[in-house]
């Protein structure tokens, strides 16, 4: 069984930073691409970034310049770095990560956690 256990989220002030990170455990043969996303309600969930085993990166419109991606392959271990966070950052960030187990390849989530930016 494969968990991802996310931590890091919480409440800033515009402007602020915040670093999630996401670790994936458990009967794992390889991880492959690693990513946030993000809802609000009402909203569709969004790509916010994402990253191959390679190190390659791909971050939406609306954050580029100010979110970095990064992973530790040996932890299976995915972070995102967010640094001048707006109020329209606020929303609940979900990891993923494609993975493979014994006989399964699948995207497995993270349980979510809630960034608040306000003043």
């Amino acid at each position: 069984q494969v968990q991802l256990v996310e931590s890091g989220g919480g409440s800033v002030q515009p402007g602020g930073s915040l670093r999630l990170s996401c670790a994936a455990s458990g009967s794992i043969f390889s991880v492959y691409t690693m990513g946030w996303y993000r809802q609000t309600p009402g909203k569709q969930r969004e790509l916010v970034a994402d990253i191959g085993s390679g190190g390659s990166t791909d971050y939406a419109d609306s954050v580029k310049g100010r979110f970095t991606i990064s992973r530790d392959n040996a932890k299976n271990t995915v972070y995102l770095q967010m640094n001048s966070l707006k109020p329209e950052d606020t929303a609940v960030y979900y990891c993923y990560a494609d993975i493979s187990t014994q006989g399964a390849y699948r995207k497995y989530w993270g349980q979510g956690t809630q960034v608040t930016v306000s003043s």
